[in-house]
């Protein structure tokens, strides 16, 4: 079976790499450099308590069962690649400053405990804010993200499959009613199936089902990085709270993140930089005075519901891996493997993913 998948972020190159694994003849063809939109542009994390409140039943379901993959699947990739990606479940710390209100039903008891000042300094010692509540998280993981996108690349290779680099997909190619391949700037790739995996870019293709026209939209994250020149104390933990977290990254400290619905607008401002330095400041007040070493933006895949749209569309031939939002690497291992069953086994997905649920589309 040949396969196009239009997109080399995490979700692409998971899926990609599954399908040749299985062995289909697969295509991934990326309109910049894989792993550099959104999967470079994250944190990293792996997260279910985290995001726990925001999500409904079905996808907090999916959120576990994509977390137990992934120990798994870190280590598949990092034998597959010969790279390493720095998997590791420390564990993160969900904290509430003084003075802030409740957000948001709180995580399952199996996923939190709730631990006070002293116990919450043993497990990271650069903790020593005013918080009102502290919640430990001990399944929580990350991962290297920058080296994510580089890994699945060469795994995908390694596996038989070709990745295109530099050729935007403008259109799905359809003959019968059916999807039959992607049309590139510089060619048309043939295909029996096509996955749309193009993150926040997927409504620029033409030809899409009116499930998938103008039901992503972009939402822009604004990210910076602290170091400090001193001997100082380095953060272990990733540190959560309502206004920003904190990943720590060997010396360095990402912060993140802002949203703004600013459609493909890449610029920096120092109103993010200004606010995520404040934010990380008050969930730990030893980062004051650390030095922004680095600040970057990227775009999520946002839908109207908040939900990814993962499987079939109503053109046969046709799918979806797109719209994760802000669990794009905590949901690829997962992803990866519904889609796979998708293609191959005309698997089911659950329906509140089914990009059909979008079929009068969206205004």
């Amino acid at each position: 079976m040949k396969v196009v998948v239009v997109g080399a972020g995490v979700a692409g190159l998971c899926v990609g790499w599954r399908l040749a694994k299985a062995g289909a003849d697969v295509t991934v063809i990326e309109r910049a450099e894989p792993g550099a939109g959104a999967t470079r542009a994250a944190a990293g994390m792996i997260s279910i308590a985290g995001e726990a409140s925001l999500a409904g039943s079905v996808e907090l379901d999916f959120s576990r069962h994509a977390s137990s993959l992934w120990p798994e699947f870190a280590a598949e990739l990092e034998e597959a690649s010969g790279r390493e990606i720095s998997y590791s479940r420390k564990g993160a710390l969900i904290v509430r400053l003084a003075g802030e209100g409740t957000t948001g039903a709180p995580p399952s008891e199996d996923l939190v405990e709730t631990v006070d000042g002293a116990r919450a300094r043993v497990i990271e010692p650069m903790l020593t804010g005013e918080y009102a509540e502290i919640l430990w998280a001990p399944g929580e993981a990350q991962v290297d993200n920058r080296a994510l996108g580089p890994a699945l690349a060469e795994a995908f290779a390694r596996a038989g499959g070709k990745l295109v680099r530099g050729d935007a997909v403008s259109a799905i190619a359809r003959a019968e009613g059916r999807a039959v391949g992607a049309i590139g700037v510089r060619t048309r790739y043939n295909a029996d199936a096509v996955v749309i995996a193009a993150g926040a870019w997927t409504t620029d293709i033409e030809g899409l089902p009116d499930e998938l026209r103008r039901t992503v939209k972009p939402i822009k994250g604004e990210m910076i990085a602290l170091s400090s020149a001193a001997r100082a104390t380095r953060l272990t933990r990733v540190v959560r709270g309502s206004a920003a977290y904190l990943v720590p990254r060997g010396d360095r400290v990402f912060v993140g993140a802002t949203e703004e619905n600013v459609g493909f607008d890449p610029g920096l401002t120092d109103r993010a930089l200004d606010e995520l330095k404040r934010a990380a400041a008050r969930l730990v007040p030893a980062l004051v005075g650390w030095e922004v070493s680095e600040h970057w933006a990227g775009f999520r895949p946002g839908t109207p519901d908040g939900l990814p749209i993962l499987g079939p569309t109503s053109v046969e031939g046709l799918f979806a891996a797109t719209g994760q939002y802000r669990n794009g690497i905590l949901f690829a291992p997962a992803i990866a493997e519904l889609l796979c069953r998708a293609v191959l086994e005309h698997g089911q997905v659950p329906a509140e993913f089914d990009p059909r649920r979008f079929a009068a589309g969206v205004d």
